[in-house]
């Protein structure tokens, strides 16, 4: 059996058990025609069949091409998949003083609550699609493509999704095309970060797996720019893979010295 495929059988068992022990049969994902989506898709169809929906959510900045590549997919692997736009939702708050950013953040945030929405309607668990580089190089909006009640993928670096992808037969117009989280015009996530996926995974699968000191890596020639990014966002944006720190007032504050599983039933 090669790699990918104990890694999708056992990403496939996971997001059962995860699932089907909290009483819920079902699972909810948005679906924005990348590869990071289109991965979890595939698995948890694996895992769920027709309990599984996906949801489309344009917005009028969203590129024709991303809707017709999630189309591809469903048709491809026969997936439930419905379209819930956010667009009115998001003409209603922004503004012209609205960087990029703070749009794509708003936008990332009415794609999660409209996905807890439908989570709650058809009683199913909301998937994660963000993968282990994205997660820590802090590339991700907090509360909004990072919230999830479960990540099959967080345990992935991009470069290993593309390989997955690959093994999973997702369609090639979707793994071909450069990564993108679509949230304005011309939006690439190679182009935000400055580098290719290729080169910060080799940097963080040193640094983080094999613990390279930064003195190692820059033995190593690693470009000495590249290297100091990835430690200075691993490290600036810890917040995001944490809880809200509470204030310790009490002899049992949570997540601090309360700390039962999530799980955990009477």
């Amino acid at each position: 059996m090669s790699k990918y495929a104990e890694i999708s059988d056992h990403l496939v068992r996971f997001l059962q058990d995860e699932v089907y022990k909290t009483g819920l049969r079902s699972s909810v994902l948005g679906l924005s025609g990348g590869i990071d989506s289109a991965v979890v898709a595939v698995l948890a169809h694996r895992a769920f069949g027709d309990d599984l929906l996906c949801i489309k959510m344009p917005s009028h900045y969203s590129s024709q091409s991303s809707l017709d590549d999630a189309d591809e997919l469903c048709q491809a692997f026969d997936l439930n998949c419905v379209t819930k736009s956010i667009d009115k939702l998001l003409k209603a708050y922004e503004d012209d003083a609205m960087d990029n950013l703070r749009k794509g953040n708003f936008s990332s945030r009415m794609r999660m609550a409209t996905l807890y929405d439908v989570s709650a309607e058809q009683g199913g668990l909301v998937l994660g699609t963000s993968n282990k580089s994205e997660l820590m190089l802090g590339y991700g909006t907090l509360y909004g493509d990072l919230a999830s009640a479960l990540n099959p993928i967080g345990d992935l670096y991009k470069t290993e999704v593309f390989e997955l992808a690959r093994y999973l037969d997702v369609p090639s117009s979707i793994v071909d095309k450069p990564p993108s989280a679509d949230l304005w015009a011309g939006q690439n996530d190679e182009d935000d970060l400055g580098y290719t996926y290729a080169q910060l995974d080799a940097v963080l699968k040193r640094y983080v797996e094999e613990r390279a000191s930064r003195e190692e890596l820059l033995n190593e020639k690693f470009d000495e720019k590249l290297v100091d990014m990835i430690i200075t966002r691993i490290y600036r944006n810890q917040f995001k893979r944490k809880m809200p720190v509470i204030a310790k007032l009490t002899s049992r504050t949570i997540n601090h010295d309360f700390n039962y599983p999530r799980d955990i039933t009477l």
